[in-house]
């Protein structure tokens, strides 16, 4: 299992319920789920990885669990890990997401012209 196929299943049920139009694409090693052809929350082995405005970020890095996104050993500025068992209850994986969503208008796109 390269990621937590459960936590995954749990975002696309948020997702749906919301009626937020999404979609799964693997990168990273896990999945990301895609709003407007941009990156909003995903799974990356355990972990709930969640594009938040940078202005918030050092905020929501203080949160319980919460931490910088790190794959180069730099901080990324508006990416954040939360470990599993600061999701486990639906509210606060929901937090998270409408964190995230909100957000994703403002959000720069990475798609290829």
């Amino acid at each position: 299992m390269a990621y937590d196929e459960f936590l995954a299943e749990r975002i696309e049920r948020v997702l749906h319920d919301k009626n937020i139009p999404f979609y799964g694409k693997k990168m990273f090693g896990g999945i990301c789920y895609m709003i407007d052809e941009k990156m909003c929350v995903g799974v990356l082995k355990k972990e709930l990885m969640v594009r938040i405005d940078p202005a918030d970020h050092q905020d929501a890095c203080a949160k319980p669990g919460a931490k910088p996104m790190d794959f180069t050993g730099a901080s990324m500025k508006g990416f954040v890990m939360v470990d599993p068992e600061h999701v486990d209850l639906d509210e606060d994986l929901e937090r998270w997401i409408d964190k995230a969503y909100d957000f994703n208008p403002r959000a720069k796109s990475s798609r290829k012209k």
